[in-house]
């Protein structure tokens, strides 16, 4: 028996519809991939799967006894709790029992009396009585492997820290459907394991979303396709879903192409002179009107992307080179007797847990920050774009054609001028999209925007701090490909596993202890 259906669903924010007509069955213990592209209305189809967004057409049937949680693209908002109370509440009645043994033992540690001992001892009977241990260890469990305080604020945090914590309160509240949201951004390659290891034993239905290639071979069961605001499933793994896609994309080019022909046949045949117009047969006449009426209702695929980058002025051969550093900070060593020579061309990843030091890395190389000791050699005619993964160069009050042309109609491209509105569709943003603001945008769509402003700076050296969030794996591979085929060099963070190995030739691993 099904855990959830979706019947004929719609949602119409404007038009075309995000969601129109849709069927949708989740089953028991199934781990279900939604993909497609960014902006196609994946986080949407989440939303309306956990209820928070109402259908405006079909229904939604599910059992109101079963629990369902859901991982946000976007952090949770900062509130005065801890992160042990702030995981906690996910867990409804139960959850406020162990976050007020929790707080009492934080009492009794400094207040032992007999009273507060006898407030300890009540809770610790209710716990018995529900059963509850096993949840106060799984928070304590789940913070350690996210490498998380469980006494420290939420709203201390920064975005994507306290987005591990909002994963932290979906994993640990077991529900029986569980929804995430893009679960890797933010997450070390040893999280990610870790992670995929939980969600393979966890008891109930998933529904996710990812781009992470490596994570959705490991861990889905099925995928499902959601383009122009139809949904379709593929039964099995990733690559037999790439496989069927492609050829069902095959299928319906010819089908449109034959289409086409047929109506341009019409109408030649309805432009004819008097004689034909006389003799025409009027249920003729309806069909092409019926033709005409499908080829308007017909949303097109969507073209592919072109990433063009714009190269800079050669740089010298050397680019980097240091020569035991040397930094600490906090009590942290970030680096020590670190002995590193880049090169023109060389494409590096720096890898290693979070906050192990490899942002501040690169601002040693860059000199935003100095050593304690040893010196960094910067190269000649070095010319740098950087991609920052807090996404700090996008301003959200402007619009999207806006921010990449700052109100100009033309950008130019390796010397040639191009005008904006093209460029940004090469980027896949349709002219809709192009007139909207920036804080419209999905997590995805902003990424793609990043990455189109950057391609604009002519450089020779490419910095790029986790440039695979959010992006729908069609993106990634294009990204890829620019990357692979860039004539300068590029220093990489990332931690999706095949994204690095498809573009770097090294790596310099972080093992901790500098």
């Amino acid at each position: 028996m099904s855990v959830l259906q979706i019947k004929d669903g719609s949602v119409i924010f404007g038009h075309p519809p995000i969601l129109n007509g849709v069927d949708f069955v989740l089953e028991p213990n199934e781990r279900v991939c939604i993909v497609g592209r960014n902006g196609s209305g994946k986080s949407t189809f989440l939303q309306v799967i956990e209820g928070l967004i109402i259908l405006d057409d079909g229904v939604r049937v599910v059992d109101n006894n079963y629990r369902i949680s859901r991982l946000p693209q976007d952090p949770p908002e900062s509130v005065e709790a801890t992160l042990f109370d702030y995981v906690a509440q996910g867990l409804d009645g139960v959850g406020e029992l162990i976050k007020a043994y929790h707080e009492q033992t934080i009492v009794v540690g400094e207040d032992p009396s007999e009273a507060q001992l006898d407030k300890l001892m009540h809770l610790q009977n209710q716990l018995d009585s529900q059963n509850a241990w096993g949840y106060e260890t799984a928070i304590e469990q789940t913070l350690t492997m996210l490498n998380l305080n469980a006494d420290d604020m939420l709203s201390s945090l920064s975005g994507g820290w306290r987005r591990k914590a909002a994963l932290a309160r979906a994993i640990v509240s077991q529900p029986d459907i569980l929804l995430l949201d893009e679960p890797t951004n933010h997450l070390d390659i040893d999280m990610i394991g870790w992670l995929e290891t939980s969600l393979k034993q966890f008891k109930g239905s998933i529904v996710f979303i990812s781009h992470d290639r490596a994570f959705i071979r490991s861990l889905a069961t099925r995928i499902v396709d959601l383009d122009r605001g139809k949904l379709t499933s593929y039964p099995g793994n990733y690559e037999l879903y790439l496989e069927k896609k492609a050829h069902d994309l095959e299928v319906q080019a010819n089908q449109d192409a034959l289409f086409d022909k047929r109506l341009a046949l019409e109408e030649v045949w309805i432009r004819q002179g008097v004689k034909a117009r006389r003799t025409r047969n009027e249920g003729r006449v309806r069909a092409l009107k019926a033709l005409r009426e499908t080829h308007q209702a017909r949303r097109k695929v969507q073209g592919n992307a072109k990433f063009t980058g714009h190269v800079g002025q050669s740089s010298g051969k050397r680019v980097f080179e240091a020569t035991d550093l040397h930094y600490s900070i906090g009590g942290q060593t970030i680096v020590a007797g670190l002995d590193l020579h880049i090169v023109r061309g060389d494409k590096i990843a720096f890898i290693g847990s979070n906050g192990c030091g490899k942002s501040t890395l690169i601002k040693l190389l860059l000199g935003k920050l100095q050593p304690d000791s040893g010196e960094v050699i910067q190269g000649v005619n070095l010319e740098v774009a950087y991609f920052d993964q807090h996404r700090d160069a996008l301003d959200l009050t402007q619009k999207v054609v806006d921010c990449v042309a700052d109100g100009k109609q033309e950008v130019m491209i390796n010397g040639r001028p191009r005008h904006v509105i093209s460029y940004l569709q090469d980027y896949l943003f349709e002219p809709d999209r192009i007139q909207a603001p920036v804080s419209s945008l999905s997590g995805g769509e902003k990424n793609r925007l990043m990455i189109a402003k950057l391609m604009l700076r002519p450089s020779n050296l490419l910095i790029l701090d986790e440039p695979t969030n959010d992006l729908d794996v069609e993106t990634l591979e294009l990204l890829e490909s620019l990357l692979v085929d860039y004539a300068g060099t590029v220093i990489l963070v990332s931690h999706d596993r095949e994204f690095v190995d498809n573009v770097v030739s090294s790596c310099v691993v972080f093992e901790g202890n500098g």
